[in-house]
């Protein structure tokens, strides 16, 4: 199988079930975006690969399933309206970013105010994955006939598993969490 296929010439591409759309529809974007969210969190995930801490291998592990997750709801997201989703998101994968959220969360000191992203460079990707997320949630919100409305919960609640993945991954690895300066 070739890897270029010359189709995508004329700025269009195509959705699941072969619709053709312009490159820059808003399914585009947003399945494309969700890509990108992906593609960082592979960043964050390959910066953990040779440290040792005992927190690495579940954060790893989850990484890895998020990313799989993700890699479906951008396919959620290629679905044309009226069609059938071949994989659908469902309450276990929220569940999961849930309880992933609390038991890291119990780890961490209170946030007492707003931080900064930095720190360890894996925190560091992690938030800049959780803003293409957002940007990803955005995108999806301005798709009106998203058949799944769990796209949108999941999205919401992956923004808050991936703050939270920062801020354990730099309390595992000793990553400064910069809180913002309010005497600016």
């Amino acid at each position: 199988m070739r890897i270029y296929t010359r189709s995508g010439d004329k700025g269009t591409t195509s959705l699941i079930y072969g619709k053709r759309v312009k490159k820059n529809d808003i399914r585009v974007e947003a399945y494309g975006t969700c890509d990108e969210a992906n593609s960082m969190i592979g960043v964050a995930r390959s910066h953990l690969i040779n440290e040792e801490w005992d927190g690495k291998e579940s954060v790893i592990e989850a990484l890895h399933k998020v990313q799989t997750v993700l890699f479906h709801v951008g396919a959620e997201l290629a679905t044309p309206s009226g069609k059938e989703v071949m994989w659908k998101l469902r309450n276990e994968h929220i569940d999961f970013l849930e309880k992933q959220i609390d038991e890291w969360d119990s780890s961490l000191d209170e946030l007492k105010n707003f931080i900064l992203p930095s720190g360890h460079p894996s925190a560091s990707a992690l938030h800049v994955a959780r803003t293409i997320v957002r940007r990803a949630e955005r995108m999806a919100v301005a798709i009106e006939d998203v058949e799944n409305d769990m796209v949108l919960q999941y999205l919401n609640r992956l923004s808050d598993f991936l703050f939270v993945a920062a801020r354990y991954v730099n309390k595992g690895l000793g990553g400064e969490e910069l809180p913002l300066n309010t005497d600016v």
